[in-house]
């Protein structure tokens, strides 16, 4: 089956250069293991009154990579040096792929990001003190960002007529020459604080050889 692009209207991009204009396209990235923290948390590993120290901004509108680091200590292994992302959050996540997660000796399961329930913990140490997460590690679930005139702009199949909306489930193909893949079970997230983005973790992308800048084709389940 041959199918047919169509070009979705012009939208003014949320942020110069985010909005990639052709149809159901949308740019994939790498979202390696990190950690969320709450502001006391924060204290209690980096020292009473740390504040977050921005080293970079990325994609998500408000959401930065820190100069901060922690140690996860699972049951079998540590992995050093985990970021940590900003800003702070209500309760603290830690994502990791499933290899991370066979390294610390944790059964994390692919969960989307806050759905935190009855997963498994894991013990966080920084420089100023280390503390035990009771829960919060996930496997992060594949998944798309888009603001609402994004969602509804892409047309998906042979006709434009068909839209996205928040917690619908697509795939995304990615036609790498070394190794094309197509990612199912894939959940669009809208929401106007977003930018148009497919975040995979490295195990995906290492499976997809998604190096550099990659895009993928939104087509429906």
């Amino acid at each position: 089956m041959v199918t047919t692009y169509v070009q979705p209207p012009d939208l003014r991009p949320r942020r110069e250069g985010r909005f990639v204009k052709m149809s159901n396209k949308v740019v994939v990235e790498t979202s390696a293991r990190h950690v969320h923290l709450t502001a006391e948390q924060v204290e209690t590993l980096f020292g009473k009154g740390h504040k977050l120290t921005v080293k970079k901004m990325l994609s998500q509108p408000g959401q930065f990579a820190c100069e901060e680091k922690v140690d996860v200590v699972g049951p079998k292994n540590t992995i050093r040096n985990v970021s940590v992302l900003g800003p702070e959050r209500k309760a603290a996540q830690v994502e990791v792929s499933l290899t991370d997660a066979r390294t610390l000796g944790i059964a994390a399961p692919v969960r989307e990001s806050g759905d935190i329930a009855d997963t498994p913990g894991v013990k966080l140490v920084g420089p100023a003190g280390e503390l035990t997460l009771a829960q919060g590690v996930i496997a992060a679930k594949r998944h798309i960002h888009l603001t609402p005139d994004e969602a509804a702009a892409f047309g998906l199949g042979d006709a434009a007529e068909f839209g996205v909306k928040d917690k619908d489930v697509v795939s995304v193909k990615l036609n790498n020459p070394e190794r094309a893949l197509t990612f199912g079970d894939v959940v669009v997230r809208v929401s106007p604080s977003y930018a148009l983005a497919m975040h995979i973790d490295t195990d995906e992308s290492n499976a997809a050889c998604a190096f550099g800048e990659v895009y993928g084709e939104i087509r429906k389940k």
